[in-house]
């Protein structure tokens, strides 16, 4: 189980991280993550844990989502409503049983925003899904801890009812993480603008399409490497037109 993490982002009140880390205790798992939250440590995060004292010891707190997922080859975000950004919309029993096969190959993460505010679009946009938890519309007010119980408890029962599927195991090369696919993104974007992809436009939609492409894809880090490289070349020839122009 361990392969998979717990991240909570820019978190309001240190209670629910203590409620978050027994909620997951309970499940079997214990890394949790949190990013730039208001209050940490704190007292009231001890007393909610009420006793998770190896989830709260081993809490690594970092500033940025990116920090947190940084090696991650699956990242799913938790998000109460639909968004801007253009993402698959999964259950939570599909969350888990795709953080279940994902984690056979590597880092897995499960995202959690802000109490009030949630994930933003840009945090989003790191993440390869949405986890909706499909609660009653009239009254969908579930606190974080709720949220976190939810998930954790079917990636626990996903766990106990099955193996989970070969098919990540049976990939000669490991999946890229979530770091490489931003210098990946980074370069693509870039290489877009060098060949005048764009002519004038603005690149936002199309780079969100790409970023849904791509993540979709569950890119390998070879077959990152091959892109790179054909990203190269593109920038390479770019460069002699512009010359001979």
């Amino acid at each position: 189980m361990q392969p998979i993490r717990f991240v909570l982002v820019r978190t309001s009140h240190p209670g629910n991280i203590g409620s978050a880390a027994r909620a997951i205790r309970t499940m079997g798992y214990t890394r949790l993550v949190l990013v730039a939250p208001h209050k940490y440590p704190h007292a009231d995060a001890t007393a909610m844990a009420a006793g998770a004292d190896d989830v709260l010891d081993g809490i690594v707190v970092v500033p940025t989502l990116v920090d947190a997922i940084a090696d991650c080859r699956l990242v799913l975000g938790c998000t109460a409503r639909r968004r801007g950004v253009s993402l698959p919309e999964i259950t939570p029993r599909e969350a888990a049983a795709q953080a279940g096969e994902a984690a056979m190959a590597g880092e897995v993460a499960i995202v959690f925003g802000n109490e009030r505010t949630g994930l933003e679009n840009e945090e989003l946009m790191r993440c390869h899904a949405a986890v909706h938890i499909p609660a009653d519309p009239s009254y969908s007010s579930l606190n974080l801890a709720q949220a976190v119980q939810v998930l954790a408890y079917e990636m626990r029962l996903a766990q106990l009812q099955g193996q989970p599927s070969a098919v990540a195991a049976a990939k000669s090369d490991p999946a890229a993480t979530a770091e490489q696919m931003e210098y990946f993104f980074g370069h693509l974007f870039q290489t877009l603008v060098d060949i005048d992809f764009h002519k004038g436009r603005s690149p936002v939609t199309i780079e969100q399409r790409l970023r849904k492409l791509f993540l979709h894809a569950s890119l390998d880090q070879r077959e990152v490497r091959i892109l790179r490289g054909i990203f190269d070349d593109a920038q390479r020839m770019a460069r002699i037109a512009k010359e001979r122009s």
